[in-house]
């Protein structure tokens, strides 16, 4: 068959989110299509999670780490989004970098670039950027453009690590649109922010917040390479988990798609490049409105893959908001078409690791087959070899 084809789109939208509300912005979607001439599209959205942008989480241009290439060799029809504020699509209010968090430790890093001015001050734009509902309208804003553009009449989705966030509760919300969900790493807090009484997800609050100041008082934080390697270092259990010179490649990344961000960052000498990310306001992703209306598990079969040595998606029950537990969403998951993988030598940045063309190949199988090693139900331990051994 003939190679992937790859277009880029900027998909107009009018914005829902506070920081820019009724405005027109883009929001940037590629393609890599693999449809075979004269078969039908089945087309497959891939979204981002909270700091990575999707161009550098699912199509790294470096060997073959490019999720989004390897389904489409696949013959799948594959579509990357990045929501407002993240990659190339219209980031409001984040060119400015008064508008970085206040934290000391965050001003420190814009000096000298792009002005050491900015080191002190407040923000010019007091409140989180966006919210639950603003990324649920740009995603089903991509997701009619999809099925506009195919012809189909489902899209199945695969969310990494926050985009949980956005696309658990979309399918719940619009299950005639989805043919099935693949969340790798997904954040769930059991006890997350509820939605407005007697609504399903409805705003709990009114729009935008920007009280605590400390939590939601500005629109975005930045982040470094060396962060960036901090933080995965604290996933690597194994010796041969990722491979040498990685951390380059992915902030490379991250910087291409970040062209404001990549100006960015001292100390003195030429900008290292900051990654900026937006800071957001959640609800309505818990223990309550998972099994709503029997559509996860039910008529939208949910896959669910994490790292044994991820320690961002597993955390302490006493934490409130910040307690997260993947064997709980499987287990609010209602019906009974529902999948778990705990995968060895993996950790949150699995796509990026050497277990990623094992991602590849267990999303390729669940996409065709409904099923990933030989399995259709259940919760496994995936051992090196590709053994399982069931959970529960």
């Amino acid at each position: 068959m003939a190679a992937p084809v790859l277009t880029d789109y900027h998909v107009d939208h009018t914005s829902t989110n506070p920081a820019n509300a009724g405005a027109p912005v883009k929001l940037f979607v590629r393609r890599r299509n693999g449809t075979p001439t004269g078969q039908p599209s089945r087309p497959v959205l891939m979204l981002h999670g909270r700091s990575v942008p999707a161009l550098a989480g699912f199509d790294l241009p470096y060997k073959k780490y490019s999720w989004a290439e390897e389904l489409a060799k696949a013959k799948f029809d594959v579509f990357v989004m990045e929501l407002q504020g993240s990659g190339l699509s219209t980031r409001p209010m984040m060119d400015d970098p008064k508008n970085v968090s206040p934290a000391p430790a965050q001003r420190q890093l814009l000096v000298p670039h792009p002005d050491a001015s900015v080191y002190l001050g407040p923000v010019d734009y007091a409140a989180q950027l966006n919210n639950s509902q603003s990324d649920w309208d740009e995603v089903d804003k991509v997701v009619d453009f999809i099925l506009g553009q195919t012809g189909a009449a489902e899209v199945d989705l695969i969310g990494w690590s926050a985009a949980a966030q956005q696309f658990g509760p979309y399918a719940i919300q619009h299950p005639a649109k989805v043919r099935s969900l693949f969340l790798l790493a997904p954040i769930f807090p059991p006890q997350g922010r509820a939605s407005k009484p007697g609504t399903d997800f409805g705003a709990p609050v009114p729009l935008p917040v920007s009280t605590p100041p400390a939590a939601f008082g500005y629109p975005m934080t930045v982040g470094t390479k060396a962060g960036l390697d901090l933080a995965w270092g604290k996933d690597l259990k194994c010796p041969d988990q990722r491979e040498p010179g990685i951390v380059d490649e992915v902030w490379k990344a991250i910087m291409a798609a970040d062209p404001v961000g990549a100006t960015w960052g001292g100390p003195a000498g030429p900008p290292q490049g900051l990654n900026r990310i937006r800071n957001s306001y959640w609800w309505g992703w818990n223990a309550t409105t998972v099994p709503l209306h029997g559509v996860l598990g039910g008529s939208v079969p949910v896959c669910i893959v994490y790292g044994e040595n991820d320690t961002i998606v597993n955390t302490s029950s006493d934490l409130g908001l910040l307690y997260f537990s993947v064997p709980e969403l499987y287990r609010r998951i209602p019906g009974p078409d529902k999948l778990m993988f705990r995968i060895a030598c993996a950790g949150h940045q699995a796509p990026w690791e050497r277990v990623a063309n094992d991602l590849h190949t267990m999303s390729e199988h669940w996409l065709k087959l409904g099923k990933v090693e030989g399995a259709t139900t259940g919760s496994y331990y995936r051992d090196e070899d590709g053994a399982l051994t069931p959970l529960e």
